[in-house]
Parts: C-alpha cells; sequence; structure tokens
C-alpha cells in the first residue's frame, strides 16, 4: 500500500500561484510514476501531468502545458505540482496518485493509489 496526501491548495487570483504537495508513505516512493488529475464540479476527473520514477521524463495535458510543472524528490518521497499563471478554469479538487505498472501514466486506470484531494480555487 502508498498513502498519499496532497497539501498546499487554497483561493488565489487570477494570474497567480500554487505550490502543491503529495507526500507518500509506505512502500519505495521512487518505483512510482507519479501523476496529477484534477475535477472540476459537474465535471470527470482529468488528467494535468505525470512524472516517470526518476523524474527525467513528464507529460503534460494541453491546457497547462508552460503553465504548470511538475517535479520529484526521490530523497523526501514527495512529488510536487507547481502552477503559475492560474485561471478560473483551473478551479478544482487536485489529486496525484501512484502507479509502477507503466513508466509515465496519463490514464486514472494506469494508477494504483490515489490521494483524497486538495480544493484549488482561482477567483476572476
Amino acid at each position: 500500500q502508498v498513502q498519499l496526501v496532497e497539501s498546499g491548495g487554497g483561493l488565489v487570483q487570477a494570474g497567480g500561484s500554487l505550490r502543491l504537495s503529495c507526500a507518500a508513505s509506505g512502500r519505495t516512493f521512487s518505483n512510482y510514476a507519479m501523476g496529477w488529475f484534477r475535477q472540476a464540479p459537474g465535471k470527470e476527473r482529468e488528467f494535468v501531468t505525470a512524472i516517470s520514477w526518476s523524474g527525467r521524463s513528464t507529460t503534460y495535458a494541453d491546457s497547462v502545458k508552460g503553465r504548470f510543472t511538475i517535479s520529484r524528490d526521490n530523497a523526501k518521497s514527495t512529488v510536487y505540482l507547481q502552477m503559475n499563471s492560474l485561471q478560473p478554469e483551473d478551479t478544482a479538487v487536485y489529486y496525484c496518485a501512484a502507479g509502477r505498472r507503466y513508466f509515465r501514466p496519463s490514464t486514472s486506470s494506469e494508477y494504483d493509489y490515489w490521494g483524497q484531494g486538495t480544493q484549488v480555487t482561482v477567483s476572476s
């Protein structure tokens, strides 16, 4: 089992920044690819970004490319999501996820463990 706990969400004005963290425990963190997803009210959960176990490979949804950056610190068993130039459409609950079956998974079904989510609200 892997336990994931997100933090860093909050309320920010459009154009602002937030950094989310996701702390993992329970298994060897460096064995897992990590991802971030988000779910806005009334919408399905959508992929945001993912990072390979080593941190050398990343991928982003087109909607966040150039604004969001995923990174990881395997020594701290933590993955980060730096979000810049936030817009109201970025408002959602953000979830981190861990998976070890795929190199850099980009769909929900490819992940094995999920955090409880952290709310990000961007005001206009």
